[in-house]
């Protein structure tokens, strides 16, 4: 026998197992719990849309996603800790647009929204509107918007927080009119709402969360930042229809570290694009009158690149950008 011949086709044997017994050693992912991190308080309207997704994903891979809620700082603690994450695919988080403001408007925030995350998956969006309790004096937003002209400083006004899509969209509106008064940023659409109706702020720009409660009779709505009139909410004029040019389309979806394997990025994009379309989660956002707007990473991406300069150039404009 010639143990040459042998010595070599036991090598070539190796050789030919070794990818093989590699990819035994790494697991089929995922082959434990995933943490999705949602960079808001729990209970507001993207915690609870996220922890449906969730749950269905969960069913579909064979293991736990695990919410982690992150509230505060603007909603960018999220992304931060996406930049401390391995790129495995076991850390993913909300995407928001606050996360690709944020560093606009704080210097000190090193990450770049768009060479630091890997995108997966663009979701839904958010339905904008301003609120005030019904035993509140303006019944419609040119009153509420009269009312603060006539009496500078006086009114207070909360958000999810500051530099969020919700506070833009009404600082937009106040610096056009030329107006004075105070912004209180909380830590997620709950707590805003909770504090309005509570009586420690006059009025609130918030996303749909507002929905139960406007139509229990608690809260008023005024008007919606969207470019459409909200189907629930028929007789509730557009800010756009009230003379006033500002329309908010606020996107959102799932994001993970810089550098994750695109193998990876399709299984959890594949599972929350099938979780996204089921009746359960399109129930909730028809509750919330929030669109199901599915878009892949890639396409995701580019639509947020393109997005951040808008955002920068209406920050110069607003003279919110901080000095270079």
């Amino acid at each position: 026998m010639n143990l040459n011949r042998i010595t070599r086709r036991a090598a070539l044997a190796g050789a030919t197992a070794l990818p093989f017994a590699t990819a035994r050693a790494q697991g089929k992912f995922p082959d434990r719990p995933i943490k999705l991190i949602i960079p808001w308080a729990a209970g507001g309207p993207a915690d609870a849309g996220f922890r449906i997704l969730a749950e269905s994903v969960s069913q579909k891979l064979g293991q736990p996603v695990v919410v982690e809620n992150k509230g505060g700082a603007a909603g960018v603690l999220g992304a931060l800790a996406l930049q401390d994450a391995k790129p495995d695919g076991y850390t993913i988080c909300q995407m928001h647009m606050g996360m690709l403001r944020q560093p606009l408007l704080n210097p000190q925030l090193k990450y770049d929204p768009i060479k630091d995350l890997t995108y997966i998956l663009q979701i839904t969006g958010f339905v904008m509107g301003v609120v005030v309790r019904t035993e509140a004096p303006w019944k419609t937003l040119p009153e509420l918007l009269a009312y603060a002209k006539a009496n500078p400083g006086k009114l207070n006004w909360g958000t999810l927080g500051a530099g969020s899509t919700q506070h833009l969209a009404m600082e937009r509106l106040g610096l056009a009119q030329g107006l004075s008064w105070t912004h209180a940023p909380y830590r997620g659409t709950a707590d805003t709402l909770r504090a309005l109706l509570g009586g420690e702020i006059d009025f609130a720009s918030e996303a749909s969360g507002w929905a139960p409660m406007v139509m229990a009779g608690k809260l008023r709505l005024l008007a919606v930042f969207t470019a459409d009139r909200a189907k629930r909410f028929p007789d509730v004029p557009t800010v756009r229809e009230l003379g006033f040019d500002v329309v908010i389309d606020s996107p959102g979806g799932l994001v993970g570290p810089k550098g994750m394997d695109p193998a990876v990025v399709k299984i959890l994009a594949d599972a929350f694009r099938a979780a996204a379309q089921e009746p359960r989660h399109l129930e909730f956002l028809a509750n919330l009158d929030q669109p199901l707007l599915l878009l892949d990473g890639p396409a995701y991406r580019d639509e947020m690149a393109k997005t951040m300069e808008v955002e920068r150039d209406l920050l110069r404009k607003l003279s919110l950008l901080p000095p270079a």
